[in-house]
């Protein structure tokens, strides 16, 4: 590659880049919503001497609400798969442990089941109440209650929300949960409708909290393409791609004068290539792991050979003989599980030198998500007045 094929490369990635930044930071600014949720817990709010026991019976007249067998996800009316449920419990247990604030998602059957035959409403307050969530102080609670069969759902908020915020649970509501429920596609409807919410409440969708607003943008703008379908990250990916294979053949193909004297310069076929590579270079081309292209000047006979890495060839440099001609073989040797770490042996063959070579390496044990959330068992006391939004389906 000659120095004016690296500036061509250079300018053309510095345009991208710089493009790709100012879209992501346009649209992090435009949809970072006003929050007043505190970006850290305040100290108190993990060690919080209120902690209640959750409080039981009759409320309300015949209404009994149920208990709580977890502080983050009560599936009770089996919309989940475990590994939803475990994707929404360390979403949840991440909000608390950065932002203080405590969000449960419970299913149900019918309120009928418990006694309430009413508007949803007064049931979600009521149970909120009764587990005591959020913090008590602060009242930050937010309750997402699903009743399957009523096809009825609410986002209950604790005291400590104005009343604007009713509006903003609204269109969460309305735009996360509801066109899945209307599929009946439940999990996925309470999978998106937690990120809206959770990114409602604080500005940004789980795992971005510390995100710079470039970022924020792009992270908002591929949830949105997730939401559209995947044939709009399609129509995305097919241009740029296409822009991206056509400079790398531009550079590869474009003739380039000969660096003693100017004259430009005569790619050799791919027959003629091989008088001009060893044994090595003439491997990696039969494994696909590289591909070389010779040169050749018709005036005064220079020779420039210049390299391409395939991008999607599974062999590696070998250490020995830094030919792209090193495979890799991973095995087993003991499984990993909740209580011990596992072991496996990676073993590496050149096929061009012969170097071997193998090492043993730690699987790490398997994560129970069930264990984190700093171990609390109760939530902290907080009350609901009311405030919060419903839909149906």
């Amino acid at each position: 590659m000659t120095k004016q094929d690296i500036r061509v490369a250079l300018t053309i990635v510095a345009l991208v880049l710089g493009l790709g930044w100012a879209i992501g930071y346009g649209i992090g600014l435009m949809t970072r919503p006003a929050s007043v949720v505190p970006e850290n817990p305040p100290h108190d709010a993990l060690k919080s001497p209120a902690r209640k026991a959750p409080r039981s019976g009759a409320v309300s007249g015949d209404t009994r609400y149920p208990d709580y067998e977890e502080l983050y996800v009560n599936d009770y009316a089996d919309l989940l798969d475990p590994a939803a449920e475990d994707r929404l419990r360390d979403k949840l247990i991440a909000l608390y442990g950065h932002n203080g604030v405590e969000m449960t998602v419970l299913t149900i059957d019918t309120m009928g089941t418990y006694g309430h035959g009413g508007a949803i409403e007064p049931f979600a307050t009521g149970l909120f109440n009764n587990w005591g969530i959020g913090d008590a102080e602060r009242n930050d609670g937010v309750l997402v209650l699903i009743v399957r069969f009523d096809r009825k759902m609410r986002i209950e908020i604790g005291a400590g929300y104005e009343r604007a915020w009713d509006a903003r649970m609204q269109r969460v509501i309305d735009a996360g949960f509801l066109p899945y429920f209307r599929r009946d596609e439940y999990q996925e409807g309470i999978e998106a409708g937690v990120d809206e919410t959770i990114r409602e409440l604080t500005g940004a969708y789980p795992g971005a909290w510390d995100m710079g607003t470039a970022q924020r943008g792009w992270s908002w703008l591929a949830r949105a393409v997730d939401r559209i379908g995947e044939w709009v990250l399609s129509l995305l990916l097919v241009p740029l791609g296409g822009a991206a294979l056509w400079v790398r053949r531009y550079l590869r193909n474009r003739t380039r004068p000969c660096a003693q004297c100017r004259t430009p310069m005569l790619r050799a076929g791919e027959e003629a290539d091989d008088e001009h590579l060893d044994g090595g270079q003439r491997l990696e081309e039969y494994l696909k792991s590289v591909d070389y292209d010779v040169w050749h000047c018709p005036d005064c006979g220079h020779i420039d050979i210049h390299r391409y890495k395939s991008w999607f060839s599974g062999y590696g440099a070998c250490p020995q003989c830094n030919y792209r001609t090193l495979s890799t073989t991973s095995t087993v040797l003991s499984a990993a599980t909740k209580t011990r770490e596992g072991r496996k042996r990676v073993e590496y063959d050149c096929a061009h030198c012969g170097h071997h070579d193998s090492e043993i390496r730690t699987i790490p044990k398997i994560s129970d998500s069930n264990s984190g959330g700093s171990g609390r068992s109760s939530f902290g006391g907080g009350s609901s007045s009311g405030g919060g939004a419903s839909g149906s389906w």
